[in-house]
């Protein structure tokens, strides 16, 4: 696929910081205008405006929380109260919990539910008429390894994120010849601040070795770019290796695999044998 980077206005939630923040990074500087949008309003102005300096390019903020339940009608009018057009969609905004179901707080996973699995699809919808009419952008929705296979104490984010993978691809099967180009992207272990305030033991998540924002980032316009983009991607070799065995596997074995992953006593366990 041509992307013409400068003929783009992106709509980009969880800009702030991690992946989001490279994702904006690496736009600003292909010459892509930018809608920033994260609830964190003072460190989103500064990304703004820093980017706005280095490359020139139109960038607003838009602080905004994504778990209200009309997130999409409300941030739509946000954006054209600003006078802007979108052209193309990421949504990248998520955040987890890292504990039993049974020990979570319910007000948590509502709220989890909202941002990781109503959010993308009602801005999905919300923008759609303006992308179809731009005709030459893109949606990229942040999926994750944990879409493909069971993940004990993030059992919510897991099934949120096999949400958005499903979504996505059905979105690519139904896009196609339209000029708007949907995927997913679906990133592992990555060096963010996203474990922090998951819970106790959220570190057993990071504690190998990770990939960059960048990597992801790089990894998604690689993509993007593609003569003939599939309906999505997995970052680094190792993930892709990953899912590929877990397909290999039963569902009870993949399942019992992934609790001892995610086990935050593993590493204490397997010392004291």
């Amino acid at each position: 696929m041509t992307v013409d980077y400068r003929a783009q206005t992106v709509l980009l939630t969880g800009a702030s910081s991690g992946i989001g923040a490279a994702f904006a990074t690496a736009l600003a500087a292909r010459g892509s205008s930018l809608v920033l949008v994260a609830r964190r309003a003072e460190r989103l102005a500064a990304m703004a405006d820093e980017l706005h300096r280095a490359h020139g390019v139109r960038v607003e903020a838009v602080p905004f929380d994504l778990a209200h339940p009309a997130a999409g009608s409300e941030l739509r009018q946000a954006v054209a109260d600003r006078g802007v057009a979108v052209t193309s969609l990421i949504n990248n905004a998520a955040f987890g919990t890292f504990s039993r179901f049974a020990d979570a707080d319910p007000g948590r996973l509502a709220a989890e539910i909202a941002v990781d699995v109503a959010a993308p699809v009602q801005l999905t919808a919300a923008f759609m008429p303006q992308l179809l009419s731009a005709a030459n952008g893109f949606i990229i929705n942040l999926a994750g390894v944990s879409a493909y296979f069971p993940s004990p104490r993030m059992a919510v984010y897991s099934a949120g994120k096999a949400f958005v993978l499903s979504f996505t691809e059905s979105l690519w099967t139904e896009l196609r010849g339209t000029g708007l180009t949907a995927f997913a992207v679906s990133p592992g272990a990555t060096d963010t601040d996203f474990t922090t305030g998951m819970g106790p033991g959220a570190g057993v998540l990071t504690s190998g070795r990770t990939r960059t924002p960048g990597d992801v980032v790089a990894t998604a316009l690689a993509h993007l770019e593609r003569r003939d983009p599939g309906p999505s991607v997995i970052d680094g070799r190792s993930n892709q290796l990953g899912v590929i065995m877990s397909r290999l596997a039963s569902r009870r074995r993949s399942a019992l695999l992934m609790d001892r992953v995610f086990d935050p006593d593993r590493r204490a366990k397997t010392t004291a044998a």
